[in-house]
């Protein structure tokens, strides 16, 4: 039969049988073209690129060897993120005793916090020779009396991290637990002019004891001084007569190691220092615990005072979801209380997250 046009049904299946091949063709030619493109082939002459490998994170805590004349025998470790800017804050870390540098990193995260915010961390730790229990020895005045000892050694660490990676002087912080929490006071006295703010958990006003058997008498109750006496001894104790530092206290309700009187003492000290009246405060709760603060004629907070509810002796934690990063981490001395001690005082010092993008681009890495 044929087609009005002249063609027979047998032709026209023919043709498109051919045009059916030839569209074939066509299309796997198109698609060896497009894959050629995408995946070049590498010429004699211009070898391809390697590819780039991941950029790997920062290190745990590295120690640091030599840091000065190191009077105080004490050890340094540091936490310094990659790529962290020059100018960036730092944050000195004292444990308590019994403890390591290594496990109080773990249990109050503060090497997370820097890798997430952007500062560094320096961590001075005790060494056996020095006292058999690990603590700091904050009631002798041969190491807590200016350029001397071990507040000498922990001042020379700072000055190690701002050389070897320009932190920036204004903004470098201490905080400690117990013994560390006694010492991170007698670094805010002895070196005001260093420290713009300090955080001290369960420890002891700066002053508090001068040999053993004060200092175990004191911590099970505070010495009866009065609030000018106190401040008295920050004033003695360094050359620095204005620009106190920021001070916030920490401390258990059921505290039977280091008693809360001490947590009252060292307020009345540093208010005494900031000149500010102990009846003038702004009372509100921070993750059910009671948060006082005493503000200065700026408006600014000078003392701040938490009270950690039914908690006993040790760094209060709110451990993190297990889907995320773990910054707070539960153990001896490192106790769940639902709230972040070393959060609250990354904020309130100013240290907060990096932008979205350079989280972006941490994440990636």
């Amino acid at each position: 039969m044929r087609s009005r046009f002249g063609f027979s049904l047998s032709d026209i299946f023919k043709q498109h049988r051919r045009w059916e091949k030839t569209i074939a063709k066509a299309a796997k030619a198109t698609r060896k073209a497009l894959a050629s493109t995408a995946s070049p082939k590498t010429s004699a002459s211009k070898p391809a690129a390697k590819p780039r490998p991941a950029a790997k994170p920062a290190a745990g805590l590295q120690e640091v060897k030599a840091f000065g004349s190191n009077p105080g025998r004490l050890r340094m470790f540091r936490y310094v993120p990659a790529d962290l800017p020059k100018k960036s804050p730092l944050v000195v870390v004292l444990h308590g005793c019994h403890q390591s540098a290594e496990a109080y990193d773990k249990g109050s995260g503060w090497s997370i916090l820097a890798r997430e915010r952007g500062f560094a961390v320096v961590y001075a730790e005790q060494k056996r020779s020095n006292n058999g229990n690990l603590c700091f020895n904050w009631f002798r005045p041969s190491n807590v009396t200016r350029d001397r000892g071990e507040v000498m050694s922990i001042r020379q660490m700072v000055a190690k991290m701002a050389s070897s990676h320009g932190i920036d002087r204004s903004r470098v912080f201490v905080t400690g637990l117990s013994a560390g929490g006694a010492m991170a006071a007698a670094m805010l006295a002895t070196y005001p002019d260093v420290f713009r703010g300090g955080g001290v958990i369960a420890g002891l006003p700066y002053g508090a004891a001068r040999d053993v058997q004060r200092a175990l008498s004191a911590m099970k109750s505070a010495p009866e001084r009065a609030a000018g006496e106190w401040g008295d001894l920050v004033r003695a104790a360094s050359p620095v007569t204005r620009d106190f530092p920021v001070v916030s206290i920490w401390h258990g309700t059921k505290d039977h190691t280091v008693s809360m009187n001490n947590a009252d003492a060292l307020v009345q000290q540093w208010l005494d220092v900031h000149g500010l009246d102990s009846d003038t405060y702004a009372q509100n709760e921070v993750d059910g615990h009671l948060h006082r603060v005493w503000k200065d004629a700026s408006g600014k907070i000078a003392v701040e005072l938490y009270l950690i509810d039914g908690m006993g002796h040790g760094t209060p934690l709110k451990p993190r979801p297990a889907s995320r990063v773990k910054a707070d981490t539960p153990g001896p001395y490192m106790l769940d209380a639902g709230i972040s001690s070393s959060m609250h005082l990354a904020t309130a010092w100013g240290l907060k997250k990096r932008p979205l993008l350079t989280a972006l681009k941490q994440a990636a890495e």
